[in-house]
Order: structure tokens, then C-alpha cells, then sequence
């Protein structure tokens, strides 16, 4: 479990873990792409004490978390859940958080309210589709008044 030690952020080479404070600015991680090719991994995980952040392929560390929330329910922590670990959460996250409550508790959008915008947003098209009318007939009506005058 994270214990709050910031050992993550300080860490960070690159400043791009939440917000840079020397520019202001929000950056994206790259995971240290230079210290993969190098064969190292990430500095934030490097640095977490408490092995909260782990890297490595996908399906080993899915394994590995389920084989630990498999113990916490055995051990009574039957409210220990797997966020991300499947497609429920905006189609699947490639990272995945264990959980002793529900995501809302930590400002997470839980299944029913994570799901990606449809592409087929028929509400939308309609919508352009007489936007657009109505800006035709309006320009029709305003080249028409134009010649009368």
C-alpha cells in the first residue's frame, strides 16, 4: 500500500509526475523511455519503498495482483478490489490499482460512469445536420435580401 512518502515525485527525473513546480506546467509520463532502453525501469518505481508502483509486462503483474487479492479476501478484506484490471473501466487501463474501497473514495469514476463516448452519437449528428440547414437558409435569405435592395 502507498504510504504517501512522495518518494515518486521526488524521484522523477523529468519532473512529470502531477505538476512541475518550477514551470507550472502538467506533463505526461514517459515511464523514463531512456532508462528502458538503458534495461532500468522507471524511477518512480524504482524509488517506491513500499513497491506501490510496479512495472513489468502486463500479464505478469496482473497474475501477481491477483494472486494478492486472492489473499486479502482469504484474510476477511472482502471489500479489496482490482480497479482497471479488466475492460469495465473506459474499455481497459493497461495499469490497474488495488483497492480496499470503493473508487470513489479515492476521486475514481467507478464502472457505471467510466465508459468511453460513443462514436455513434446520433443526438450529435442531428443536431449538426440542422445547425447546418439553418445556416444555409440563412445565408440564402441574406444573398436574396442583398439583390432586392
Amino acid at each position: 500500500m502507498c504510504n504517501g512518502c512522495r518518494n515518486c515525485i521526488a524521484a522523477c527525473p523529468y519532473g512529470v509526475i502531477g505538476i512541475n513546480q518550477q514551470t507550472g506546467t502538467a506533463h505526461k509520463c514517459t515511464l523514463c523511455y531512456d532508462r528502458l532502453q538503458g534495461g532500468l525501469e522507471p524511477a518512480c518505481a524504482k524509488a517506491c519503498p513500499t513497491q506501490s508502483i510496479q512495472f513489468g509486462p502486463l500479464a505478469e503483474l496482473q497474475q501477481a495482483a491477483d494472486v494478492r487479492l486472492a489473499a486479502l479476501h482469504s484474510q476477511g478484506a472482502t471489500q479489496a478490489q482490482l480497479y482497471g484490471r479488466d475492460d469495465k473501466v473506459y474499455g481497459g487501463l493497461n495499469a490497474f490499482f488495488l483497492l480496499m474501497d470503493k473508487p470513489e473514495t479515492y476521486g475514481l469514476p467507478n464502472a457505471d460512469n467510466a465508459k468511453l463516448p460513443s462514436r455513434n452519437d446520433v443526438g450529435g449528428y442531428l443536431t449538426a445536420a440542422v445547425t447546418a440547414v439553418l445556416a444555409v437558409i440563412a445565408g440564402l435569405v441574406a444573398f436574396r435580401r442583398r439583390g432586392t435592395g
